[in-house]
């Protein structure tokens, strides 16, 4: 970890954009170990291992058609960096197009946030299904990253055991795999209200519209998954979720201001109201009428009925 040469990346800022995105990564990765991914015999097998058994085990539950992705990538957390910068380049890009030149100042400023909420997810994300939002790729491109050292690390903190825990995050990852494969119109559906959000941003206001239908999409996609893991993890995992909660309520006050400024608490938010809604579907009709939610996005639950989920079955499974 070189503390000098982030500052200094930071510092040399340049060019036209908002953010010098070559100087926010090398800055990111100057300040942030890369920690290791020398394999133990047999690990990269046992990954490989998750995600077929994940795979097999989710189709078999939800009974949903879907692959997971081709590239399945174990990252250390510079190889994270190097993979997401990409997407936060092409999310800012319409708020350049609609700006006038950027300053030196602004630029350096701009940078400088961005290295800190780079670096800040590279030492703390997981695992990561990656459908490539707004990437001029064939929409069948898609991706699944495990950040090992963070895996390990987590794990052992947690006083788990680390193939144990690592299961647990293929399982969960392989759930978001399935409702992209389940729903090809999702990522155009995102998207959609994504860009208009941001464009609206560029322009100077706040297309509440765009900004609701996206929180309740994001809501959908991290409650079906919590439903999944549920019924298709192989194993007892209320002590890890117990555990992580934990984890969670004990970090200190700047973690927890990162957190914020990144939407981790919403994200929390996400996942609870979700649960809480399918938990109610599955209950009253089973997992079948909960993935009707995949038949189109006319049959997305809107933020009201996201609360009422009876008001959503009768809607579309009267």
């Amino acid at each position: 970890m070189n503390i000098y040469r982030s500052a200094r990346a930071v510092a040399g800022a340049s060019g036209d954009h908002a953010v010098d995105w070559a100087a926010a990564a090398e800055a990111a990765k100057a300040s942030t170990e890369p920690g290791s991914i020398s394999l133990e015999p047999g690990e990269r097998e046992g990954y490989a291992r998750d995600v077929r058994d994940a795979r097999r085990e989710v189709r078999a539950t939800a009974d949903l058609a879907f692959e997971v992705p081709d590239v399945v990538e174990i990252q250390n957390r510079h190889h994270w960096m190097d993979a997401n910068i990409a997407t936060f380049e092409r999310v800012m890009a319409p708020v350049e197009d609609h700006a006038n030149a950027f300053h030196g100042v602004a630029r350096t400023i701009n940078t400088g946030t961005m290295t800190v909420l780079l670096a800040f997810l590279g030492r703390n994300v997981l695992g990561q299904y990656d459908p490539l939002l707004l990437a001029d790729t064939p929409k069948d491109d898609h991706a699944l990253y495990f950040v090992r050292p963070n895996i390990l690390r987590v794990a052992e903190a947690l006083e788990v055991e680390y193939p144990r825990f690592r299961r647990w995050i293929a399982f969960h990852e392989v759930t978001h795999a399935a409702e992209f494969g389940a729903a090809p119109w999702l990522s155009s559906h995102l998207e959609a209200n994504m860009q208009a959000g941001i464009d609206a941003l560029a322009e100077g206001s706040f297309d509440k519209k765009a900004f609701r239908e996206l929180d309740a999409t994001m809501t959908v996609v991290e409650g079906y998954a919590e439903l999944l893991m549920d019924h298709a993890f192989d194993d007892e995992y209320a002590d890890l979720r117990r555990k992580l909660d934990e984890r969670r309520q004990g970090r200190g006050p700047l973690q927890e201001l990162f957190r914020r400024l990144l939407g981790l608490g919403l994200k929390r938010r996400q996942y609870e109201r979700g649960k809480t809604f399918f938990e109610e579907v599955a209950d009253a009709r089973g997992l079948e009428a909960a993935g009707a939610v995949w038949e189109g996005s006319e049959c997305l639950p809107t933020h009201d009925e996201l609360d009422e989920p009876g008001q959503w079955l009768r809607r579309v499974d009267p």
